[in-house]
């Protein structure tokens, strides 16, 4: 039986390993060691509230993960309080897939943002995730542009 329950600072390396796998499946390049980094935003971010994550549990072992960062821009029509979610890590156990466990753990995140008041929730969608999230009732914005430094 699959139980939930938030992150908390003990379950950070397993967490950030699952993070590790999950960039990995989405086929992203390793040039750095990223774990430090990792490390230093989510202890940071879970002591001032602004990153929650909910996680599915088979017993002791972390099964499935989510996350959520509370960032904030200036009100705008659409988002009068200016919060918005950023959803991140959601990662299910490849044995663990086609149960139910990404939909329960994305329903508990964006409950999480809707009770920080966030306006919206935005993610940038995998491939394998996209009919997670349209079937949620996320919709595409064709607006999303990113700058990348070099």
């Amino acid at each position: 039986m699959i139980n939930y329950r938030k992150l908390t600072k003990e379950d950070l390396d397993t967490f950030i390993d699952m993070r590790i796998k999950q960039l990995r499946e989405e086929g992203a390049k390793e040039d750095i060691d990223i774990v430090p980094a990792l490390k230093d935003y989510y202890n940071r971010h879970l002591s001032d509230k602004t990153f929650v994550s909910w996680l599915a549990m088979d017993g002791d072992k972390i099964v499935g993960t989510s996350g959520m960062s509370f960032v904030e821009k200036p009100p705008y029509f659409s988002c009068p309080t200016g919060r918005i979610g950023l959803l991140s890590s959601m990662f299910t156990d490849p044995s663990y897939r086609r149960m139910g466990i990404a939909k329960e753990l994305l329903s508990r995140v964006v409950e999480e943002a809707k009770n920080y008041g966030c306006g919206s929730v935005q993610i940038t969608a995998s491939d394998m995730g996209v009919l997670l999230y349209t079937d949620f009732g996320f919709e595409k914005n064709g607006n999303f542009m990113q700058y990348k430094f070099k």
